[in-house]
C-alpha cells in the first residue's frame, strides 16, 4: 500500500503545469451524484474559452469514498482526503459544525500542497469557470483572491474576500500565512475560514512577514453575491450567497444556459448586446437577510 502522502505526491506530480501550479476542488458525495455541482463544474471547463486544456491540471480532492468512486468516473485526477471518525458525506449547510470541520480540513490540505512546493489555484466546484484566468491574474502577488465584494482597488483591504477561489504561489510567505490563518481558527472559535480571513488580513503579522494579498475584481471574478455583468469578460462565477443545495444546482444550470446562448451569437452581436444573467433566481439575496 502506498502512503497517502506518496499517492499526493504523485497526483500533483502528474497534473501540475511546467511551473508546478495545479488547480484543485474538493468534493464530498452530495456534491458528487450524477447531476449535481461536480458535473456542472467539469461541463463549464468544456464550455468555457480557452478552459478545456485546464482540465488536464485539476486535481479533485474527495473528502468521502462515494465522491472518490464518482470522481473516478468523470475525472483523471482524483485524491481521497483521508477524514478518520469524521463523516463528510452529506450535504453541509453553511456555518454547521460539520461544514466548518469540512472548511478548515481543506484549510489544512493546501497548505500541504503549499509546502510541497506547488503553487494552486483552488476553485469551489460551485463555480462555473468561462474564460482561462490566468490573463487575468497579477505578476505580482502572494495571494489572489475573489471577492465577495470588491471596491475597486485590488489592494484595498475593505474588500471582502471569498475563500472558495483563489490563485496562491508557493513559497516561504504563503506557507507561513497558510499555518497563520489555520492556527487562527482557535482565536475564532465557529467561524470559518473565510470570515477569519476577512479578520487577519488587518492583523500586523500579515504584514510583518511581507505576504503580498491581491483581491480579484468581480468584473472578472464574480458570483451571485456581485455577478460579473460583462458576458465578454467573465472569467469565473461563483454560486456564493446562496443555501441549500437544489437553490444552488437550479440557478447553476441557468447560468451555464445563459452562457451556451452568449456563446452562440456572432461576434459582432457578443459586443453590441448588453446581456445580463437570469440569476440568482431561487439564490436570492433576500433570502439571506
Amino acid at each position: 500500500m502506498d502512503s497517502e502522502d506518496l499517492k499526493l505526491d504523485r497526483v500533483l506530480q502528474k497534473a501540475s503545469m511546467r511551473d508546478n501550479t495545479v488547480i484543485l476542488t474538493t468534493l464530498n458525495a452530495a456534491w458528487a451524484s450524477p447531476g449535481s455541482v461536480i458535473d456542472l463544474f467539469v461541463d463549464s471547463f468544456h464550455s468555457g474559452v480557452r478552459t478545456s486544456s485546464l482540465l488536464n491540471h485539476l486535481v479533485i480532492i474527495a473528502f468521502d469514498g462515494d465522491a472518490y468512486r464518482q470522481c473516478a468516473k468523470i475525472h483523471h485526477y482524483c485524491f481521497a482526503l483521508g477524514t478518520e471518525g469524521v463523516d463528510f458525506s452529506e450535504e453541509k449547510r453553511f456555518l454547521t459544525s460539520g461544514y466548518l470541520e469540512m472548511m478548515w480540513k481543506r484549510l489544512d490540505f493546501l497548505r500541504l500542497v503549499l509546502e510541497k512546493g506547488y503553487s494552486f489555484i483552488f476553485s469551489d466546484a460551485d463555480i462555473m469557470w468561462f474564460r482561462n484566468p490566468f490573463p487575468h491574474f497579477y505578476p505580482n502577488g502572494d495571494l489572489q483572491i475573489a471577492c465577495d465584494h470588491y471596491v475597486g482597488n485590488a489592494t484595498d483591504l475593505r474588500n471582502i474576500a471569498n475563500g472558495g477561489f483563489n490563485y496562491v504561489k508557493s513559497n516561504e510567505r504563503t506557507i507561513e500565512f497558510y499555518s497563520f490563518w489555520y492556527s487562527s481558527r482557535l482565536r475564532y472559535p465557529g467561524y470559518h475560514d473565510q470570515d477569519v480571513f476577512n479578520a487577519i488580513k488587518h492583523d500586523p503579522y500579515v504584514a510583518d512577514i511581507g505576504l503580498e494579498i491581491k483581491f480579484l475584481s468581480t468584473a472578472y471574478f464574480g458570483g451571485f453575491c456581485e455577478p460579473s455583468r460583462d458576458l465578454n469578460k467573465v472569467c469565473t462565477m461563483h454560486a456564493n450567497c446562496c443555501i441549500g443545495l437544489r437553490s444552488k444546482i437550479h440557478d447553476l444550470r441557468i447560468m451555464m444556459e445563459d452562457w451556451k446562448n452568449y456563446l452562440s451569437l456572432p461576434p459582432s452581436l457578443k459586443r453590441l448586446l448588453t446581456l445580463s444573467w437570469r440569476v440568482p433566481q431561487n439564490c436570492s439575496l433576500s433570502s439571506l437577510n
